[in-house]
């Protein structure tokens, strides 16, 4: 059956690449394979689960293409059977930007495919706990919804592998399991704690009266809470985290928070009784984020506690010595049962494996999965995205680099915001001005202005206040977690910020003006110190009554939108003198407005995103206006029912083409936002946070998996054009950037179908502007499949390199970022691939016309050809298959002659690259045949001239020939040679004969290692 091209068509096709950092974000669940010292896991707290199969020296994502959601809460895999492994989605340390889950997965198969087991509105869960002999027996601590009440929570067992479930202890709905420990020695023997523990937007409530710990003597059947024993504080309680000793029969840790009783207690009779050890508040500081504990599966007295730092105990829990970690705020540790020296942990800043028992472990400056809030891009070329990253620092990370793979060296610092916006200066990208409230210094509001050249920071809080152990409704002004940081569009020298107010500055923050008044409800009521009630947190993360979201008008210079975290929309017309309420109408009361977007092309059109998970209502909220927000519109179908919008942005290339981030992916709409589709691809399921495009560039920053960039929208917009009805057909479109007429805005089903009656058996579409970017010495020296280790000199990366079909080698990138594809990219769908009898050609022209390379198809019989032949024509050929193909051209005219064998000739067989200019590409099927022009655009960073790109090239052309006529030589000669050695056989035995062609053969050989390198020498790759 034919292939019809459509927008998803074009969609899929149109891949994204994850430029990094490569710097790891939270994880709270780790296992390792107790029989593989190289195998482990991680899953990351938003962005999927990671397996290495070398201690961590790379990781790999697993997950990709398999899960429904992000999250991952609890790993572990089975003691008897290590192929079977159990995911926990949803992680249960329920800080302000945690994901939710949708229930247990499982792989049967060390991790290479996973199935969901159901337990989908279980949201959050704590861990996953395998019986040690029985890998079909497994049990749940599910927390349940973090922002509202529900009964899946508590306790869950299967007996079958997760085919089934038994809710075993529930205690109410509010309060769900978050820790669980198996007794070793004897499984039948379980303890479970209970947390009564909510979020909502304003704060974090965590203990209650249904917290506790609970006891199973009988494999789940019955429960007992013994919280209530003798020993255990006896006050209001909260998190409690929960170990047995492997070693020793009936010994028990608990780290337990509780009303004026936080502290590490120990049983040694199965919970009966309580010994009271030590209230270190390192070991327990920040109980709702914390309280993780571990005992020792060969030493009875040694116990791990892990909290801001990683501690551990060898005299039953009376003392402890931190033990360094790559990485502070540390969540879960895995130790070999075997062996203790051997482990696994993970924390806010990745997952590091240790083989001595933590006195030195592996890096976590090799995990891509990042936590971005906002982000920015500069002008520069290759231009760099900047973000902040949580639980981390502010950066910096280009979009490209000449070896092709972005490293940690190619990444830079900037500023030590983990929370905020971030804004470069446009007429000056050495400076950066970055919201850190969190672990930066400065007070609420903290806000940086970093200066690049001397990498000093100077702060410019709008208002500087400790809020430190206070509310925020004691504050002068309210700054959030995340509050706005922008430039003006119209005037580089103004700078816009906002707390509760809306501030402008036109000194570089030096001081500022307030331009509102208060724009939120400001109910105090929802205004107080949180983390109640027994331990505050007052990190600023609960501020609340802020302004989230402000823009200014690209058309308009003082028209200014502003959306608030508890659910207003403002907008002045006049430069913040006066302000009008406009919140949409249908929008539900204490909404988070996460986006106002003014559209680009329509001054009074303005996109809203707006969220409610935090009140338990995880549905999506996008609202539009043209009439300055007198009147709106719902704009949300098409998006899935439970996957909430944090971003909505406008395309500035086309009108009515739009992109919603969500908790899970990537939108886009047609048709302003009358109706959505999932752009999935080769991106993975994670939180979208924020949205730029650049020129063409698409740019994403993710919540779990870094930065991403498609460079293709050009297939998007020509796709479009292709489908407009009043658009001449004939497979040919163009890559110029235009608008859509709104008048010709349709439903994505209309658009489908319009694009397929578009649609020819082949269309060809015309490649992107390119960039004569010259690669790195050994960028593209790729010998042999399998694993690289470099990719040019100096710049180490790791590469698992493959050679497809059509003789181009693939490179997937293990521990840096992806640069972009060198060469000109063309792209081109056949609704059917080409019989073996059909001609097809792709040929490259310069703007006259005339052919400067040419490709066609695989050679039949090609797998049957000698080395010799192979390396002949080692291709590359043209991709034919139904549907969306893609070829990329080096750049490079023929290249010289080549000798069969001669590895040492190298790059010197390259012809050289094609100089800046017009270039045409033309595809031929059969009879069909269509051609697209392109620009080439010479690297803007060198100082070189069109003149001595011309000089230089013909220089090489020459040399080229020079090669090739000494290549043809060395071809006759070894032509003349086979047909010397054919007449010496024929001659047999004749000793005459035999001496008189041995001595022609010798000096023909002599010729030619004269000409190149002599003997074996030529066999091998060499300078």
């Amino acid at each position: 059956m034919s292939e019809l091209l459509s927008i998803a068509t074009v969609l899929d096709h149109a891949r994204f690449r994850n430029i990094g950092p490569t710097r790891g974000g939270r994880v709270v669940a780790v296992a390792g394979d107790p029989r593989n010292p190289a195998v482990y896991y991680f899953g990351a707290v938003a962005g999927g689960i990671w397996k290495t199969e070398d201690a961590g020296t790379t990781w790999r994502c697993i997950s990709d293409g398999q899960l429904k959601s992000p999250s991952v809460g609890a790993l572990a895999v089975s003691d008897s059977n290590p192929n079977v492994i159990y995911a926990g989605m949803g992680e249960s340390t329920i800080r302000i930007d945690v994901s939710y889950g949708d229930g247990v997965y499982k792989s049967t198969d060390s991790g290479h495919t996973w199935k969901h087991l159901g337990l989908e509105d279980t949201r959050h869960i704590g861990k996953v706990r395998v019986h040690p002999h029985n890998p079909d027996v497994v049990y749940v601590a599910a927390l349940g919804h973090a922002f509202g009440s529900n009964n899946e929570r508590g306790v869950y067992r299967s007996r079958d592998g997760g085919t089934s479930w038994e809710k075993v202890l529930f205690v109410s709905d509010k309060a769900g399991a978050v820790d669980l420990s198996i007794d070793q020695q004897n499984p039948d023997i379980i303890y479970a704690s209970i947390w009564q523990v909510y979020r909502n937007f304003w704060e974090l409530n965590s203990g209650g009266p249904d917290s506790g710990l609970w006891r199973s003597l009988d494999g789940g059947d019955t429960w007992e809470r013994i919280s209530d024993n003798q020993g255990f504080p006896q006050s209001l309680k909260g998190k409690i985290g929960v170990a047995a000793s492997p070693v020793k029969a009936g010994r028990v840790f608990a780290a337990v928070e509780a009303k004026d009783a936080t502290g590490l207690y120990r049983s040694d009779d199965f919970g009966k009784t309580w010994t009271f050890m030590t209230n270190d508040t390192e070991l327990l500081a920040r109980p709702w984020y914390y309280m993780h504990i571990y005992a020792d599966p060969q030493d009875e007295d040694t116990v791990y506690i892990l909290n801001l730092n990683m501690v551990k105990s060898t005299d039953g829990g009376k003392t402890f010595a931190t033990i360094p970690t790559p990485h502070g705020d540390n969540h879960d540790l895995w130790i070999d049962p075997r062996n203790n020296r051997r482990m696994i942990e993970g924390n806010d800043g990745g997952a590091c494996v240790s083989f001595n028992g933590g006195e030195s472990f592996s890096t976590i400056y090799n995990q891509m999965t990042a936590q971005f809030y906002h982000m920015d891009v500069d002008d520069q070329f290759p231009y760099h995205v900047y973000g902040t990253q949580q639980d981390n620092s502010s950066i910096c990370v280009p979009s490209d680099t000449v070896g092709g793979a972005i490293t940690w060296a190619d990444c830079k610092v900037v500023g030590t915001g983990e929370s905020g916006y971030i804004a470069v200066k446009p007429d000056d990208l050495n400076t950066v001005y970055v919201g850190a409230v969190g672990s930066s210094p400065g007070g609420q509001g903290s806000l940086q202005k970093v200066d690049r050249r001397s990498e000093q920071i100077h702060l410019v809080n709008v208002w500087a206040e400790d809020m430190h152990g206070r509310g925020v409704g004691e504050a002068k002004y309210r700054f959030p977690w995340t509050y706005p940081i922008l430039f003006s569009p119209h005037d580089p020298n103004v700078l816009y910020t906002c707390g509760n107010v809306a501030f402008r500055s036109t000194n570089g923050g030096q001081s500022w003006d307030p331009i509102s008044p208060d724009l939120t409800r400001a109910d105090m009521s929802k205004l107080g110190a949180s983390g109640g009630p027994i331990t505050l947190d007052t990190s600023g993360a609960e501020h609340y009554a802020t302004i989230y979201t402000f823009r200014e008008s690209p058309h308009e210079a003082g028209v200014f939108w502003a959306g608030s975290d508890d659910g207003l929309v403002h907008i002045s017309r006049d430069g913040g003198k006066s302000w009008q309420k406009v919140t949409p109408p249908a929008l539900p009361e204490w909404s988070y407005i996460r986006t106002v977007e003014p559209s680009p092309f329509d001054a009074a059109t303005c996109y809203v995103a707006a969220t409610r998970y935090k009140l338990d209502d995880p549905a999506p909220y996008l609202f539009k206006t043209t009439d300055y927000g007198k009147s709106w519109t719902a704009i949300s179908k098409g998006i899935g029912e439970n996957d909430y919008t944090r971003v909505v942005r406008a395309d500035p290339n086309v009108q009515g083409v739009l992109y919603a981030g969500t908790e899970t992916g990537l939108y886009l709409s047609i048709d302003d936002g009358a109706s959505w589709q999932r752009w999935q691809g080769n991106l993975p399921v994670t939180p979208v946070y924020d949205i730029k495009i650049k020129g063409t560039d698409l740019v994403l920053a993710t919540h779990g998996r870094g930065f991403w960039i498609c460079d293709y929208l050009t297939l998007l917009y020509q796709a479009l054009q292709l489908a407009q009805p009043k658009k001449k057909r004939g497979g040919k479109v163009s890559a110029v950037v235009h608008t859509v007429a709104p008048g010709l805005l349709k439903t994505v089903a209309e658009w489908q179908q319009a694009l397929q009656l578009a649609s020819q058996e082949v269309v060809l579409f015309a490649p992107r502007r390119t960039y004569r970017v010259l690669p790195d010495l050994f960028a593209d020296w790729i010998p042999t499949e399998g694993k690289i280790y470099g990719i040019g000199l100096g710049s180490g990366a790791t590469i698992l390199a493959k050679k497809t079909e059509t003789g181009q080698f693939e490179r997937e990138i293990l521990d840096a970022g992806e640069g972009v594809q060198r060469g000109a990219v063309v792209d081109y769908f056949l609704a059917d691939a080409p019989g073996d009898d059909v001609p097809v050609s792709l040929a490259f022209l310069d703007a006259d016309g005339n052919v400067l390379r040419e490709y066609g198809r695989k050679p039949a019989g090609y797998a049957k050809w000698d080395d010799k032949q192979k390396s002949l024509e080692p291709g590359p050929w043209l991709p034919l298959k139904a549907g969306m193909n893609r070829f990329i051209w080096n750049l490079r005219l023929p290249g010289a002659v080549k000798v069969p064998g001669n590895k040492t000739a190298g790059n010197a067989n390259e012809g050289p690259f094609v100089l800046p200019g017009t270039y045409q590409v033309r595809l031929t099927v059969g009879d069909k045949s269509m051609t697209q022009s392109f620009e080439l655009v010479n690297d803007p960073r060198p100082t070189v001239t069109m003149d001595e790109l011309k000089e230089q090239q013909a220089l090489l052309l020459r040399i080229r020939e020079k090669i090739s006529s000494v290549h043809a030589a060395v071809n006759r000669l070894r032509g003349l040679r086979m047909q010397i050695e054919a007449w010496q056989r024929r001659a047999g035995d004749d000793a005459a004969i035999a001496g008189a062609t041995k001595e022609v053969l010798d000096k023909l050989a002599a010729i030619e290692d004269k000409l190149i390198l002599p003997g074996d020498q030529k066999l091998t790759y060499g300078l």
